[in-house]
Formats: structure tokens, C-alpha cells, sequence
């Protein structure tokens, strides 16, 4: 696949298929990926992949906290800044509005985050999950450098046909995942990543982009 299509084609799928992945097909993306940038050449990343029944099982106790209205754990980073205002704040809102509706969630709906924790947790319907965590040590630039590798691994997730869902949900049960997947208290849970082929016959949300005028400026040409 042209690297112009993958990027243009990679979106966040929110309803898989439950077609198995074949190993090797993983293995070579998680191979080529190991190409990322990182600075030093520290490769910060750690990623166990999670499939048939551990994840059954990691599915099926993530739910149960989402259904019972568990908050989560006390998250380790911040998803987002404790406040955002323009133009931010917009485009968070308007893709926010755009994923609700696509998952067939009132935004007045009063159990909405249940109903998304519990969809989330079920890795909308993926056989396999990555999860990706760093040493405790690392930094910003690291985290950074996760940011991209995990990008890369989207990219050749598509030249692969196969669709993927970045989510840092996951970090709301990392007592759970680190349980099921064995990281030590060293690492700390960045995302998850479902991963698998899209379901056929559902919406497809697309979120619109910013204009580059918005997000970059030319100097010198």
C-alpha cells in the first residue's frame, strides 16, 4: 500500500470483526515497526500482545468494572490538559459529538460513560490487543518516541489490510491489564491498540482534520 493511502486511510474503527490475525502477519509489523524514530536509540516501548483467552478474560473483568460503574484506577498521566480552550476545545467537541452518534449514544444519555467504558472494554469486538508500556524511568521524549512507533505500527497494520483503535481507555483498568499481561510496577501502561479487520455494514467515522493554514506555518519559501 502507497504510504499517502495508508495514512489517509488509517481511522480509529470502533466495530471489528472477530476474523483472527495470524501471528506472522503481527510479527512482521512489530518487526518492521522496530524501524521507528528514537532518539538515542533507547526503543522505550514494550509491548505484549494479547489474544484468545487471557483476553477473553481481561475483556470479560474490564466489562464487569465498566457495568458496575467502577471509575477506574487513578490514572497515571493526564489524557488531556485540565483545561482547553479554542481551538482545542472545539475539536475535541465536535469529534466527540461525531463518535457518539456513530456508537448509537444519546450525549444526554445519563449512563453514557458506562455504555462507552463497557464498548471500550470489549475492545469493540477486536481478537487481539497491543498494549504498549514504558519503563518508569523514561521521559517526555521517550513517551514521544512511543507516540511514533505506535503510529508506524497503524500504518503497516493498513498495508497489512487490517483496521486499529488506539485506546488509552485501557489505562482506566491498568491494574487489570498489568494482572493479565505480567508488567511489573516498572511500567507504566501507555494505550492499548485493538487490532483486527473492520466489521462490514456498520458507519464509518471519519473525523475532519484542521486546515494546515491552522497547524503550520512556512518560513523561508
Amino acid at each position: 500500500m502507497d504510504v499517502y493511502e495508508a495514512v489517509n486511510s488509517r481511522r480509529a474503527v470502533r466495530a471489528f470483526s472477530d476474523e483472527p490475525v495470524r501471528k506472522e502477519v503481527l510479527e512482521r509489523v512489530l518487526d518492521a515497526a522496530s524501524r521507528a524514530p528514537s532518539s538515542g536509540n533507547l526503543q522505550p516501548w514494550h509491548v505484549y500482545v494479547v489474544t484468545g483467552k487471557p483476553l477473553a478474560q481481561l475483556k470479560r473483568r474490564a466489562t464487569a468494572r465498566a457495568l458496575a460503574g467502577d471509575p477506574g484506577d487513578e490514572r497515571e498521566y493526564p489524557m488531556y490538559p485540565a483545561e482547553m480552550t479554542s481551538p482545542y476545545l472545539d475539536r475535541f467537541s465536535s469529534a466527540a459529538a461525531q463518535r457518539y452518534k456513530a456508537l448509537g449514544i444519546a450525549r444526554d444519555d445519563p449512563d453514557r460513560p458506562m455504555k462507552i467504558a463497557a464498548l471500550n472494554s470489549e475492545a469493540f469486538g477486536a481478537p487481539v490487543v497491543l498494549f504498549c508500556y514504558l519503563d518508569r524511568s523514561m521521559g517526555p521524549g521517550q513517551w514521544g518516541d512511543a507516540g511514533m512507533y505506535l503510529q508506524t505500527i497503524m500504518l503497516l497494520l493498513r498495508a497489512e489490510g487490517l483496521h486499529s483503535c488506539p485506546q488509552v481507555m485501557w489505562t482506566m483498568y491498568r491494574k487489570t491489564v498489568s494482572e493479565i499481561v505480567g508488567a511489573g510496577d516498572g511500567l507504566v501502561l501507555f494505550c492499548g491498540v485493538s487490532v483486527c479487520f473492520e466489521m462490514e455494514g456498520v458507519p464509518q467515522l471519519r473525523t475532519m482534520r484542521a486546515d494546515i493554514a491552522e497547524t503550520v506555518s512556512f518560513l523561508g519559501m
